[in-house]
């Protein structure tokens, strides 16, 4: 929870860089509060089949979107990546492969332009 919340203290820092870890329990945490509140969306029967979203995780998904890509170029940086890069994600298949090989490969060992290496929290 400490990783979900460091970088939601960091909502809009697209500079620096960011662990393995930090990218992946947000990824996870994220992805466990959006499908409980779209349980209690179909639960409460907030979801909408028509705009395929429901009003308590559409309303998170939106809230998440800058941390979401705030994160994902921090994680972009301390591989030695450009944070432009997350725009391969609109190449259909490939963009959202290349992205998954990019977030799990290990980071620069040393700095690199885009800043020190990261300090090593506890989670």
């Amino acid at each position: 929870m400490n990783w979900f919340l460091q970088a939601l203290q960091k909502y809009a820092t697209f500079s620096g860089r960011a662990r393995r870890s930090e990218y992946w329990y947000f990824f996870l945490m994220y992805l466990l509060i959006f499908v409980l509140l779209a349980i209690v969306d179909g639960i409460t029967g907030s979801f909408s089949a028509k705009s395929g979203v429901g009003l308590l995780s559409g309303v998170f998904a939106l809230a998440m979107l800058l941390p979401s890509l705030a994160v994902g170029v921090r994680r972009l940086h301390d591989i030695g990546r450009s944070g432009w890069w997350l725009l391969i994600a609109f190449v259909p298949l490939i963009g959202g492969i290349v992205l998954l090989l990019f977030a799990v490969k290990v980071g620069t060992p040393g700095d690199n332009e885009y800043g020190a290496v990261p300090e090593l929290e506890a989670a």
